[in-house]
């Protein structure tokens, strides 16, 4: 069966009764224009009876720009917390009549620019700085506003590594592990968090935290655990809640658990982290709020104000559950 063809403004202008400039005053909102109210009503009842959707080349020639803002995610997993900030930021943005796409470098295998200028996005954002020559790039390629979030992307990351080994350090702790990632994981993200678990080793006056790579999987959680037992490890801090989880599987095949045979404290608060054996301890944030900032950020770039950058810190806190 052959698709329904598209429903155009001709097609609304047929079914009122109108011409197709009355039509594009009406459903566009042009101002100044003295439309009688019986007459829009009829426009807007024949729009809601042909179920138009005025296209999105048509509505940016109207609106003299595009609704599309573009979001880039090269850089980060999308987990429970990023998803949360995505949700926000799209919810804060439609009530603005903004449209959110997201972009996700290793998946499109496109540049941010040809993606912006194929979407012809308004705005594009990030949650790390762009530089110079991307800022630049992303502007010829027809954005009005380009916003790097979170101009320190390492702090909070720090913070979060230090939370993990202080909670650690404060249950009797003194020889502390940290889990790295897998293979596809965002390496610098990693590095600054490990770099605060070391941080927070150093303030409780415990050795440098033994780090080993931990990935999804049994075997590699199992030779990363019995690293950790010669080593005296006694407590590990995961660098995100997948990654506690796995080390925790690692430990059941050397007949361990948590926390007599190691403690284990991750990252995230995901759903299933309450749910894990035993429940697991982790440090959650909320990018939600932050979200909602940086759709505010990006309404004040378009108005032609200086838009404040929101912090992506987040106040991050353990949630303290069994597995330590």
């Amino acid at each position: 069966m052959r698709p329904a063809k598209r429903i155009t403004s001709t097609d609304v202008a047929r079914e009122a009764g109108v011409s197709r400039t009355t039509v594009s005053f009406v459903l566009n909102g042009r101002p100044g224009q003295s439309i009688p109210e019986a007459t829009r009503r009829r426009v807007l009842e024949a729009a809601e009876r042909l179920d138009y959707r005025p296209h999105a080349s048509a509505r940016a020639l109207a609106a003299g720009r595009s609704d599309v803002v573009l979001l880039s995610l090269s850089d980060l997993p999308v987990g429970t917390s990023v998803t949360r900030f995505v949700e926000q930021f799209a919810a804060a943005l439609a009530r603005d009549g903004l449209a959110l796409v997201t972009h996700l470098a290793a998946a499109s295998g496109r540049s941010l620019p040809d993606v912006c200028a194929a979407v012809d996005a308004v705005a594009v954002v990030a949650l790390t700085p762009f530089d110079a020559e991307a800022a630049a790039a992303l502007y010829r390629a027809g954005a009005e506003v380009v916003l790097g979030a979170g101009a320190d992307v390492s702090a909070p990351q720090r913070y979060i590594g230090s939370l993990q080994a202080g909670h650690l350090a404060a249950r009797g702790h003194q020889r502390v592990g940290y889990a790295l990632p897998g293979q596809r994981a965002p390496e610098r993200m990693a590095a600054e968090r490990l770099r605060g678990v070391a941080e927070g080793c150093a303030d409780a006056g415990l050795a440098a935290p033994v780090a080993l790579r931990v990935g999804l999987d049994i075997a590699s959680a199992a030779r990363a655990v019995a690293g950790w037992t010669r080593e005296s490890v006694t407590g590990v801090c995961a660098y995100n809640d997948e990654t506690a989880i796995a080390v925790l599987a690692g430990m059941r095949e050397h007949g361990l658990a948590a926390p007599a045979g190691l403690a284990v404290i991750g990252v995230d608060d995901i759903p299933v982290a309450r749910l894990a054996a035993p429940a697991l301890t982790t440090v959650a944030f909320d990018l939600g709020e932050a979200g909602r900032d940086l759709a505010e950020a990006v309404v004040a770039g378009l108005a032609g104000e200086d838009p404040r950058l929101p912090s992506l810190s987040s106040r991050p806190h353990v949630i303290e559950r069994s597995s330590t």
